[in-house]
């Protein structure tokens, strides 16, 4: 007998009586999901085992066929890890991949796992741990990524640099206030996680095809066992979900943006002009040909992988958006985009965290780049207003016409004479000049959120409790 017909005849052993005749190759190669769904084996086999355990329990099997179930399944997750276990696409997917060796192992027991259960919740089930793991895995990324921000916020809670709006020069912030913005987007990805992890901890095991099962099953056992919160309340719903992938994709896609935009950031200062920070040589490269060059590829590919994570988001959104209920095959197309972009995620998580752990800050660059470009120009204003009694719009006004002039003079605003600006404005006094050095002008934005150092160090002591 051929490897085909071998094939084709373990296919129809597993599908039972229905079908006198073999998919020929392009509908088995069309049909086979072994190649990706085999990374679910665990939860597959862990899924399995709560099943069986539970039939035991309610009296469905004997003791004695759950324990072989359960020994047998141990066995083929030991082949499985030490990369023994012989793969057939024929079998088309995990499942039965499991399933077919388990019968190899223990014989007629292993026909028993498959009562009170279908693919359809089992498959809802593997892969709803799976992506319940990832989010486990993204949230503790995210711990060390945010700790590496608060690490360089702490560092440089004092120093001053530009603040920017639209990329030009805004306001001076300090170092440490900047980082603290990226601490905050972190978190709210790593909340993102936590939150779809809850929503997502529930149990389709036991919804079998789509309509329950007529056996006196107990699967808040097997919710429980498998650490889920609860059994998912509805037969229809838990074979057909597939929100907890849309919102882990979601979630991922929403840090990923964040990542990018970071990476972005760090890709503009440590370029020549700005010279703001130098990473390392872990992190970057050279060139083939300018030796000079030291470029941040890991920052540009990270700033990249947005692309692939928001595609595999977009991917299964359309994938979904037409299906009725209950399951469809189209529903095979749910994992690949999904291991494709946790992969994804992970990776870039650990760059990002390396890098930001490595990267030399220079600061003298940083407080001379935050004194250009007018930057306390609102300091000059604010300080109309409050000590010269004028109205902010006139403030306002008086401002400019003191930046048009130093840009004529090809000056910054410090650098006026007290009688250039009087000539303005009669009420300036002396005393302007304390607010228009940099390091006056972050001192003073006090309010709560702001960037003023002492503003800065209380939300990282508040940040450092907060992840212990």
């Amino acid at each position: 007998m051929t490897d085909t017909a071998k094939h084709s005849k373990a296919s129809n052993a597993m599908w039972g009586g229905r079908f006198a005749a073999g998919p020929d190759a392009i509908m088995e190669a069309i049909n086979a999901s072994i190649s990706f769904d085999k990374r679910l084996y665990a939860q597959d086999i862990r899924g399995s085992r709560a099943h069986a355990a539970m039939l035991s329990a309610q009296g469905i099997i004997s003791n004695k066929d759950a324990e072989a179930i359960g020994e047998g399944l141990l066995t083929v997750l030991s082949e499985i890890e030490a990369g023994n276990f012989p793969f057939r696409t024929a079998l088309e997917d995990i499942h039965m991949n499991v399933e077919a060796r388990l019968k190899d192992i223990i014989g007629e027991p292993a026909g028993r796992l498959h009562t009170a259960r279908s693919r359809n919740d089992q498959v809802a089930t593997d892969f709803r741990l799976w992506v319940r793991d990832q989010c486990d895995a993204a949230i503790t990324a995210l711990s060390a990524l945010i700790r590496a921000c608060l690490a360089q916020a702490e560092a440089g809670a004092d120093w001053v640099m530009p603040g920017f709006t639209h990329l030009q020069t805004a306001q001076p912030v300090t170092w440490g206030h900047h980082m603290m913005a990226y601490v905050e987007m972190f978190a709210r990805d790593r909340a993102r996680f936590e939150d779809a992890r809850r929503r997502m901890n529930e149990c389709p095991l036991g919804a079998a095809a789509l309509a329950g099962t007529g056996f006196a099953i107990d699967r808040f056992a097997t919710a429980a066992a498998l650490g889920f919160d609860r059994p998912m309340a509805n037969s229809l719903d838990a074979v057909s979900d597939r929100d907890f992938a849309l919102e882990f994709l979601s979630a991922a896609s929403i840090c990923a943006m964040h990542m990018s935009r970071l990476a972005e950031e760090l890709v503009i200062w440590s370029s020549a002009q700005f010279r703001f920070v130098a990473m390392s040589d872990k992190w970057s490269t050279g060139s083939s040909i300018m030796p000079q060059k030291r470029n941040p590829d890991a920052a540009e590919l990270i700033r990249a992988k947005i692309g692939r994570i928001l595609g595999a988001n977009v991917a299964l959104f359309t994938v979904m958006k037409g299906l009725p209920l209950a399951y469809s095959k189209d529903m095979q197309e749910d994992k690949e985009q999904v291991f494709d972009a946790a992969d994804t995620l992970m990776l870039a998580l650990a760059a990002m965290s390396g890098m930001i752990s490595d990267l030399s800050v220079n600061r003298d660059r940083l407080e001379a780049a935050a004194a250009s470009g007018f930057s306390t120009a609102t300091d000059l204003a604010d300080w109309l207003v409050r000590e010269a009694g004028l109205p902010f719009r006139d403030a306002h006004h008086v401002t400019g016409t003191l930046v048009a002039l130093a840009e004529k003079k090809g000056c910054d605003l410090p650098d006026l004479a007290l009688e250039e600006m009087q000539a303005v404005n009669p009420a300036i006094t002396a005393a302007i000049f304390d607010v228009l050095g940099v390091r006056n002008s972050v001192a003073s934005r006090q309010s709560y959120g702001g960037t003023a150092p002492d503003q800065v160090r209380a939300q990282v002591a508040r940040w450092k409790e907060a992840l212990r």
